[in-house]
């Protein structure tokens, strides 16, 4: 068995402010429509989705604000737009239940992570709820102590 990752294994871009920002209440795999400029972009490692965001319309899910850079050597022939809209793969089950929570007070969808699932480009999406000024200090705090106690635990064992 072999344990080294490999390309397919590590995410291709991953939104850490969603994660600061909002709680994460439920978490989605959704396909994405891609073009294949994009494609290659994104082997090559150059997204950005922390500005996305998820939008519901006419019974389908769009990612909106995610930007995939061109690479330089992209098709002449082919207009490449970085922020363009990008349609997402969910079921009607799927697409519903993401309506559903959004049409709540306070929450909303948010993107999470592009990754390789086989040959396949996957977005982990959330529905989440945002965070107060006092409530990302908290969470701060909360990661803080973790760590101190992780570093406690580690020289209780070597000592």
């Amino acid at each position: 068995m072999n344990n080294k990752k490999t390309v397919n294994d590590r995410p291709i871009a991953v939104n850490k402010r969603a994660s600061h920002d909002y709680f994460i209440d439920q978490r989605i795999e959704a396909g994405i429509v891609l073009e294949g400029w994009e494609v290659k972009s994104l082997r090559a490692g150059r997204a950005s989705i922390v500005d996305g965001y998820i939008l519901i319309k006419d019974g389908e899910a769009f990612l909106i604000g995610a930007n995939i850079t061109p690479l330089k050597m992209a098709s002449t022939h082919v207009v490449c737009d970085p922020t363009r809209t990008r349609k997402l793969l969910l079921s009607r089950r799927e697409i519903d239940k993401v309506r559903g929570m959004t049409q709540k007070s306070g929450f909303t969808a948010v993107p999470l992570k592009l990754y390789w699932s086989r040959c396949f480009v996957k977005l982990e999406m959330a529905i989440a709820h945002g965070k107060q000024a006092h409530d990302k200090r908290d969470s701060l705090k909360e990661k803080e102590w973790q760590r101190s106690k992780e570093r406690i635990m580690k020289k209780s064992l070597r000592g």
